[in-house]
């Protein structure tokens, strides 16, 4: 493998930085040099080598389909992907021709105003078909005259994916301003969406039917009841569902038979899972006061959290059987399916843990959050028909805020000690465990005496500025196996 000519790459570096400017009017730079080799790095700056063959230069890139190279094209920044043309004569029709992604968080941070000039211009410039668009809600909130024009353009026809996500203005309150009635006109093709800072009118009810819809997002929006259950039952594919911050309901009713995954975050009200077939997580983001779930069919559901003791709002139901916050957990409710669960409980206790084991028996991972630590959590002579009869079955188990105290040990020891299948314990705690700590507590837990003898331990600092209790921050992640895990 040979480098280009210093003169070649430096054409290619000239014509990289003026395709800067390009953007401002997006149109094809003058043709490079004829006979000079085509680069297979399109990454401005970057050195750039072809393979020699024969004492040839033989450029396989170009030498793809244009519907191959096209689609690389479009998986680009914008910026990148427009940059293209400035490569070779080979490559100045392909960005026009693939399929458009545009996110307006991948242009220059000059301002609103100045990267709105630039999307005007280059849906202008590219005709089409798009694939994504995707630009920040303070656009919607700053120019709606704007973005009503760009989402009728052309080039946004069968778009695919459109996104308004709420970037900075997430502490901002529900916006008002509705959603451009222009949105609707993707309802026929739309598989993912993400609407953030706005209304959506009662009028559009009619309109809210999304046959490839597969993910969803509604962020600080104002709904009706009757407009959110349209979208859900025009939505047959629909698999994600993330409301957050939504205002304008007060009960959310799930029937659908293909919905995989729901997310809901500072809602109050009442959400029924009344016929899930295929649902199988279940998360509330964050804590909230007065959230009700009713689940009464949901036979795949395998992941629920987080639930917390603090609330006595809370009410969880499986079924017929009610649970009055996580207290009054009993043998009773028998929920088979559970394999993750995330609680938040205000006394670590081995007592709740026990109900919540006998609740769910074949749970496999184990997050608790706590705050107060507690009685001294004893259990070798408490609860001598615990370990004897209940199946332990817990592979994962994680303590946030740990202190490595007395009732905290016990309370991990019985784990330790006793559960077979156990494959990894973590404890998060607010300070830094150094060495002697963690030689201390070694010493203390007996991990020695370990039943699992394949067992790891780790001592984490706790990530107090992650307010977030699960690691979701876009719908994509509700796809998740297991959104607890770092």
């Amino acid at each position: 493998m040979v480098a280009l000519t210093r003169a070649a790459k430096k054409r290619r570096m000239e014509a990289a930085q003026t395709s800067d400017s390009s953007l401002n009017d997006l149109q094809p730079p003058p043709a490079m040099v004829t006979g000079a080799p085509h680069p297979k790095s399109i990454g401005a700056g970057e050195e750039v080598v072809v393979v020699v063959v024969g004492g040839g230069a033989v450029d396989r890139i170009s030498g793809l389909p244009d519907a191959i190279l096209g689609e690389i094209i479009s998986l680009l920044p914008i910026k990148d992907a427009a940059r293209t043309q400035a490569l070779a004569s080979r490559w100045r029709h392909l960005w026009r021709s693939a399929p458009l992604s545009l996110d307006g968080g991948d242009l220059p941070d000059e301002g609103e105003i100045f990267r709105a000039g630039l999307i005007s211009r280059i849906l202008a410039a590219h005709p089409g078909p798009a694939r994504r668009f995707s630009v920040s809600a303070l656009q919607l909130l700053l120019c709606p005259s704007a973005v009503d024009s760009w989402i009728s353009s052309s080039a946004l026809d069968s778009l695919h994916e459109l996104e308004f996500p709420i970037g900075d203005l997430i502490h901002l309150h529900s916006a008002e301003l509705s959603l451009p009635d222009s949105t609707f006109r993707f309802s026929a093709t739309l598989r993912l969406a993400t609407i953030s800072k706005c209304h959506i009118p009662e009028g559009n009810v009619e309109a809210l039917s999304f046959p490839q819809l597969r993910e969803l997002a509604l962020e600080s929006v104002r709904i009706s009841e009757d407009s959110l259950q349209s979208i859900i039952a025009g939505s047959p594919v629909l698999e994600c569902l993330l409301l957050s911050r939504c205002v304008g309901f007060s009960r959310v009713q799930i029937n659908s038979q293909s919905l995989v995954s729901i997310g809901v975050q500072s809602f109050s009200g009442e959400l029924v899972i009344e016929n899930a077939p295929s649902l199988e997580r279940l998360l509330q983001l964050q804590l909230f006061r007065d959230l009700r779930v009713s689940i009464i069919a949901a036979p795949k559901l395998e992941t629920l959290g987080w639930l917390s003791d603090r609330d006595h709002h809370l009410m969880l139901a499986f079924g017929n059987t009610a649970v009055q916050d996580l207290r009054s957990v009993s043998i009773t409710s028998v929920v088979c399916s559970i394999k993750i669960l995330a609680v938040d409980i205000l006394t670590l206790s081995l007592d709740t843990v026990f109900d919540l084991m006998r609740c769910f028996p074949c749970l496999e991972k184990l997050y608790i959050e706590f705050v107060l630590s507690g009685d001294r959590n004893s259990w070798r002579h408490k609860h001598p028909d615990v370990i004897r009869c209940l199946d332990i079955r817990l592979k994962t188990a994680v303590l946030k805020n740990y202190r490595g105290i007395k009732s905290h040990v016990s309370f991990a020891s019985f784990f330790v000690l006793n559960a077979k299948m156990l494959e990894s314990m973590t404890f998060e705690g607010a300070a830094c465990h150094d060495q002697k700590f963690i030689a201390e507590q070694h010493s203390l837990l007996e991990l020695e005496k370990r039943v699992s003898r394949t067992a790891q331990f780790y001592f984490t600092v706790s990530r107090f500025w992650d307010k977030n209790l699960t690691h979701i921050k876009h719908v994509h992640d509700l796809s998740r196996t297991d959104p607890f895990e770092c």
